[in-house]
């Protein structure tokens, strides 16, 4: 297969990864969150890399990329957890932030205000270092008075 077809294969691949949610935020694809870090034609492999390490999540995200590949006939390809580099939030798509945000959780903010997601103020605060998930915090916004998460950077 020359360089065109494994583009082709890969790009195929890359749309069915695309329509597996996360299941926890699942209005995010793990496309979106950036826990997909390889597609690789000429190895049939895919990296993906867990939001931290011991997310009970992964699981549940590799039965569900093994599913969406076999479903569309690509059983063959191998799904490999890798550690390192660690995860980011620097991963997140800027889709995947807008998204976050339209679903009512605010984005990570490296060193910036945090914005609520419901009415767009910055006059927010933190309540609490640990939200619905590890991966994310419980702030308030004190403009409407809307708790909202806050996805942690990281």
């Amino acid at each position: 297969m020359g360089h065109q077809g494994f583009r082709a294969t890969e790009a195929r691949v890359e749309k069915v990864l695309a329509s597996v949610a996360d299941p926890e935020i699942p209005v995010l694809s793990v496309v979106d969150l950036g826990i997909v870090r390889e597609v690789d034609a000429a190895t049939r492999r895919i990296a993906i890399t867990p939001t931290y390490t011991g997310c009970p999540a992964t699981q549940m995200i590799e039965r569900d990329l093994r599913a969406a590949l076999d479903a569309a006939g690509l059983s063959d390809w191998r799904i490999d957890t890798v550690l390192s580099p660690p995860w980011t939030t620097d991963w997140i798509s800027e889709e995947g932030k807008e998204k976050l945000r339209a679903y009512g959780i605010a984005p990570p903010t490296p060193g910036g205000e945090v914005a609520c997601p419901q009415c767009g103020s910055s006059a927010t605060e933190e309540i609490s270092r640990f939200g619905s998930t590890p991966c994310k915090a419980l702030w308030r916004c004190t403009a409407c008075g809307e708790p909202f998460d806050l996805f942690k950077c990281h």
